[in-house]
């Protein structure tokens, strides 16, 4: 019978355990996930979000599970009893069951089980079956009693399971050098198999804002003559690029467009190197990443990497409005191409005669050589005519001509989720700028949103995020900007959005019309309760999952 109830015991307690400790490793898997497997970014996140990692179920549960141990430890050296041990477990697993938080909001990007995930999940078990079978070797050295052993068995699993997030951190370092090896891998087959193509002309864009707009337009230009190819969504990484040169790059194509990111001095030197683009260009240089750029001169030596690593035939495009990009233009040597809306006598390819609609914009089309052509476009936005300036600099490199770089223009649809003018045949208008996060960007949007006049206007936010020390105040100017346009204001996440709020407070704006939620659920619920038809609906910025407050 004790035998039997020990087994019972045992298979129970470390059921329930290992329940728990999956449910908690997958949240924490899909977090790090979306931190891009960096474990400074991870660890940047736990800090920022302490409350999400530690939450008060899980702290409750843990220094509960603390004190009844040592009161049971302090009681058995008084007395020892099944009845008191059998009291012990039932309270351990009624915590752990307590604390799984089993009900997650809707993440936006679920976690998705790639072989990387599944990798860095295995080496996070490996690394608490270690961690087990270290702290048992230790207990039963030191002694074994099943009244004492069991339960600081019990304690050491509990201490697991609630420092898991630190687990998968050093599960993280566990199976680096695997993944840096596969990386390399397929870095090396994209880099040698994109040099076999000896006609394909390759365009690279980077910038700290437009760049995706820039891609998607210079693609639908260069159509007009070409067979394109481009980086696909967001993939702007060596290993996003890497994939799309393995699978997808092949003959057929005469240019390959690629977008390049970065977050980190040498980023772009390490893109560019691989793709080996003739074309470069650069869209905007702004505050943006500034937790790891630290500030916009190495934001400036990044983007220009990409100049950098031209070829010395290649040909270097700049956006010339651009006070940060002049600068790097000026020092050029290679071969440039000046595009801009300003200082026209000194540009290459500009724009003149703008005419911006809430639901279009048209311009004259120039060059230097006095050729000029009207061109229309869908896209919303004074800033969306200097990314269709980008693309028609790259296609005039090229070889395209104006009538089919314009009838490429009068082609190009918004990109999704940039400035996207939605119209869902209720009578409301949604501007859908949920992928911006860059105090430009967000200036733009409400530019945009303030050309409809006579409508109502009201604007969805959490304001942005990764600007470093300039976080407040320019979350503060966005608030300022927005007490000037919209009507009413819907902001998420009370502790993110409180710059905007002073910021709309400091222009005397009525908090009557602010309203702040905690998700983005929640923002539907109270738009649904405001919106009229006739109304214009801005969502400017959309957080990651692993900021949601």
């Amino acid at each position: 019978m004790d035998k039997i109830f020990w087994q019972l015991s045992f298979v129970l307690t470390f059921g329930v355990w290992a329940f728990a400790v999956y449910h908690r490793s997958k949240y924490f898997l899909h977090m790090i996930q979306l931190e891009g497997y960096k474990n400074n970014n991870f660890k940047k996140w736990i800090n920022e979000f302490n409350y999400k990692t530690f939450s008060n179920k899980q702290k409750y549960t843990f220094f509960s599970i603390v004190i009844i141990t040592v009161i049971y430890i302090i009681s058995s050296i008084i007395v020892k009893t099944d009845i008191l041990l059998s009291i012990f477990m039932l309270i351990w697993i009624s915590g752990i069951i307590y604390s799984i938080e089993f009900k997650k909001e809707k993440a936006k990007k679920e976690l998705v089980f790639t072989k990387r995930a599944k990798r860095l999940f295995i080496s996070n078990f490996v690394v608490i079956i270690i961690e087990i079978l270290i702290a048992n070797i230790i207990l039963i050295m030191l002694l074994y009693d099943k009244y004492y052993t069991y339960p600081l068995v019990l304690f050491l699993l509990s201490t697991i399971y609630y420092f898991e997030p630190y687990n998968m951190i050093l599960a993280n370092i566990l199976v680096a050098p695997i993944e840096k090896k596969i990386n390399k891998y397929y870095y090396d087959k994209a880099y040698d198999k994109v040099r076999t193509f000896k006609d394909l002309k390759i365009v690279g864009i980077t910038g700290s804002f437009g760049k995706t707009s820039t891609k998607f337009i210079t693609s639908t230009i260069l159509q007009e003559k070409y067979k394109v190819l481009k980086t696909p969504e967001s993939y702007n990484t060596p290993m996003g690029i890497s994939k799309v040169i393995n699978n997808d790059l092949t003959n057929e194509y005469e240019v390959f467009v690629v977008e390049m990111g970065a977050r980190n001095i040498g980023d772009i030197k390490e893109v560019a190197r691989l793709a080996n683009p003739k074309i470069g260009v650069l869209t905007a240089i702004g505050p943006t990443h500034l937790e790891t750029f630290k500030n916009v001169e190495n934001i400036m030596k990044t983007k220009y990497e990409l100049i950098e690593e031209l070829p010395p035939e290649g040909i270097a495009i700049f956006n010339y409005d651009n006070k940060y990009i002049r600068k790097l233009a000026d020092k050029t040597f290679k071969e440039k191409i000046l595009y801009g809306m300003e200082d026209i006598e000194k540009l290459d390819i500009y724009a003149t005669d703008l005419e911006v609609s809430e639901f279009g914009s048209s311009f004259i089309l120039n060059d230097r050589e006095g050729n000029s052509i009207k061109c229309k476009t869908k896209l919303l936005g004074k800033h969306n005519i200097q990314n269709l300036l980008a693309g028609a600099a790259v296609a005039r490199a090229l070889g395209l001509t104006l009538d089919e770089i314009a009838r490429g223009i009068e082609k190009v649809e918004p990109v999704p989720h940039r400035l996207q003018l939605i119209n869902p045949g209720t009578g409301v208008i949604v501007i859908d700028d949920a992928f911006n996060s860059n105090p430009v960007g967000a200036k733009a949007a409400l530019d945009v949103i303030n050309q409809f006049k006579n409508r109502r206007k009201i604007i969805v936010t959490p304001g942005m995020v990764e600007l470093g020390e300039q976080e407040a105040e320019a979350n503060k100017e966005f608030g300022k900007n927005i007490a000037n346009v919209c009507d009413y204001v819907i902001l998420i996440g009370q502790n993110r959005t409180k710059p905007i709020f002073d910021g709309l407070r400091e222009m005397n704006y009525s908090k009557d019309n602010i309203f702040v939620v905690n998700t983005l659920n929640e923002a539907t619920i109270k738009l649904q309760e405001l919106v009229k038809p006739g109304d214009v609906v801005l969502f400017e910025n959309d957080l990651p999952d692993t900021y949601n407050e």
